[in-house]
């Protein structure tokens, strides 16, 4: 009896569980359920993006977008304006400095020029004055050598030496050699040329007198 039972049982068992197993063929099968869904979902998905598409209005026709684009525009147009402008000052800009540099140059050559100019001016003032100085340091000693009329003491209005006129003389020329001192009286030698250009040695302790006889030059 206990063995009827247990088998009735366990036949109970095996039949439950091979019904689980096999699905019914009228029922679709759970994946296929799911496959269902998202499609549905999808298509309800478009078809409300359709209806969405054709019921909003179009962005760009509002007063907001219209006011951004002129925002826009003008921003724009002010940005293209300080370009042009900042494009035209850096040009007048290169064109001064492409000018400053060459006038530049120009100064630069000049200034080379000038200095050039001035060295030459230096250097002729400087053999000027050199000559100048050469004139100067003969005529001081010539008019040391030369005599004039008057009397003269040797060795402290003159130098001692000969002397010789300048020029030619007159019949009027006289010319005298005295002892230094004497006042005249001691004469050593006198003469009346009467024309030439005499010559006179004069030496230490003597002085010399020329009356309208003109220069007379040492030699």
């Amino acid at each position: 009896m206990l063995n009827t039972d247990t088998n009735q049982a366990a036949e109970t068992q095996t039949t439950d569980v091979l019904h689980e197993k096999q699905p019914s063929p009228g029922k679709p099968k759970p994946g296929r359920k799911k496959k269902m869904f998202a499609t549905v979902a999808v298509l309800a998905l478009v078809a409300g993006a359709v209806v969405l598409g054709t019921t909003l209005p179009d962005p760009k026709s509002s007063d907001a977008y219209a006011a951004l684009a002129g925002e826009k525009a003008s921003v724009e147009s002010d940005r293209d304006s300080a370009k042009f402008s900042y494009e035209s000052m850096k040009s007048k800009y290169d064109t001064l400095q492409n000018g400053i540099a060459a006038r530049e140059a120009k100064v630069t050559s000049r200034e080379t020029e000038v200095g050039k100019a001035d060295a030459a001016v230096k250097t002729a003032e400087a053999a000027v004055k050199k000559r100048e100085e050469a004139v100067t340091g003969a005529e001081k000693t010539k008019a040391a050598s030369t005599v004039g009329d008057g009397t003269w003491t040797v060795g402290k209005d003159i130098e001692a030496g000969t002397y010789r006129a300048a020029a030619d003389v007159g019949s009027t020329c006289y010319w005298g050699i005295y002892a230094t001192g004497s006042n005249g009286s001691n004469i050593i030698e006198n003469d009346i040329p009467g024309g030439g250009r005499p010559t006179v040695a004069l030496a230490g302790g003597q002085d010399f007198k020329s009356s309208r006889c003109g220069k007379w030059e040492k030699q």
